[in-house]
């Protein structure tokens, strides 16, 4: 579990972050939605250590990172796992290399232990053919699924995704979405998903943030959004006529079901 309190965060003076508390639970998919300058990305790069607030703490397990030394912070981040928005390959690596890479830096074990380790993450994330090809080779999709295997592979407690679907057609969106809830289920991951893609949202959103001008405007689940008369998030989410539509038809499921 993840918990934040209070958060601050100003670039000169410049607010970016305004007093934002959330609890991001294991076993759920933990999303954080917003417009483009919303603070997204800043709140999620606090969160990982790579800034630091102005106020408030991080909680993880109930240890406050902002007081952790140096060895324990190097600890903590070897229990997160990164799946970057552009999958962050490196294009000379194979993927076996490229998964095998946190090993090489983190791990201890031969290097017989650390193949079975890439093994078994690869055939996780169905590809498990794929050890021998260079990111040039492979599809968009597949590219994705090297770096869902590549951020499991030191087995960490908190996994979080940036943009996991940036740049996928929506069917390999879909089956990234697919594999992201089922390993947070599996694993009982702790896991933070950054998005803008509205149908991620409604399929794995488990527990849903939005942000709006650096301020948490809405918290909730994908069955209560729906429900949701806050203006600005309704703006926000239902902006197309398709979405509009697929609201309209979910709240007349629910009145027929209640």
């Amino acid at each position: 579990m993840i918990e934040i309190r209070n958060i601050e965060k100003h670039f000169g003076d410049r607010t970016i972050l305004s007093d934002i508390s959330a609890v991001m639970e294991p076993g759920k998919c933990n999303l954080i939605i917003g417009a483009s300058g919303s603070g997204k990305t800043v709140l999620t790069k606090c969160m990982v250590g790579l800034f630091e607030p102005d106020k408030g703490e991080i909680i993880y397990e109930g240890a406050n990172m902002l007081g952790m030394d140096r060895d324990q912070k190097k600890a903590l981040r070897q229990r997160i796992g990164m799946l970057f928005q552009g999958s962050a390959l490196f294009d000379s690596m194979t993927v076996e290399q490229n998964v095998m890479f946190p090993l090489d830096m983190f791990a201890s074990g031969t290097y017989t232990d650390k193949k079975k380790r890439v093994d078994e993450v690869l055939n996780r994330v169905n590809l498990k053919d794929a050890h021998k090809k260079f990111p040039a080779e492979i599809s968009g999709g597949m590219k994705k699924r090297v770096g869902i295997a590549r951020a499991l592979v030191l087995n960490p407690a908190f996994l979080f995704c940036d943009e996991p679907n940036s740049g996928l057609d929506p069917q390999t969106s879909l089956v990234i979405d697919k594999l992201i809830k089922e390993i947070t289920a599996e694993f009982n991951t702790t896991t933070i998903v950054v998005t803008h893609d509205m149908n991620s949202v409604m399929e794995i959103g488990d527990h849903i943030v939005y942000l709006h001008n650096g301020k948490k405007q809405w918290e909730g689940s994908n069955k209560e959004i729906i429900f949701s008369k806050d203006q600005l998030l309704n703006n926000f989410i239902f902006a197309s006529e398709f979405l509009q539509d697929a609201k309209e038809m979910r709240m007349m499921e629910a009145n027929k079901q209640s």
